[in-house]
């Protein structure tokens, strides 16, 4: 009872316990705010260009994989890829998740800056 009314009563004299309250609720609410700014978002927008990469992977393309084969791709259906890793002509059947990029190949070439 004694610690009920010592609450009460700090909260009375103190005349702002609303506002203290705010500002304790404050600070967690801006915690997550930042915590999805600086965290989240940025990797949804990374997973995001990732799942177009892997999309726009046609025929002929070069890719290499997180299993860290390189090869052009021969064939695709729906989700599995079938890539040529050599001169030998292996070919390999890969998932269309297990794609980490595309290579660039010799047409893509980037120019250097003119001065």
């Amino acid at each position: 009872m004694n610690l009920i009314r010592l609450a009460a009563d700090g909260m009375a004299m103190d005349g702002n316990g609303y506002l203290t309250m705010l500002m304790n609720l404050s600070l967690p609410v801006l915690m997550v705010v930042l915590l999805y700014f600086f965290m989240i978002r940025p990797q949804k927008k990374r997973d995001k260009e990732e799942r177009e990469m892997r999309n726009s992977i046609q025929v002929g393309d070069e890719i290499s994989t997180i299993g860290g084969f390189i090869g052009k791709v021969v064939s695709i259906k729906d989700d599995v890829l079938t890539i040529e890793t050599s001169n030998d002509r292996t070919k390999l059947r890969v998932y269309r998740w297990a794609i980490r990029g595309k290579e660039a190949s010799p047409n893509d070439k980037v120019e250097a800056p003119k001065e």
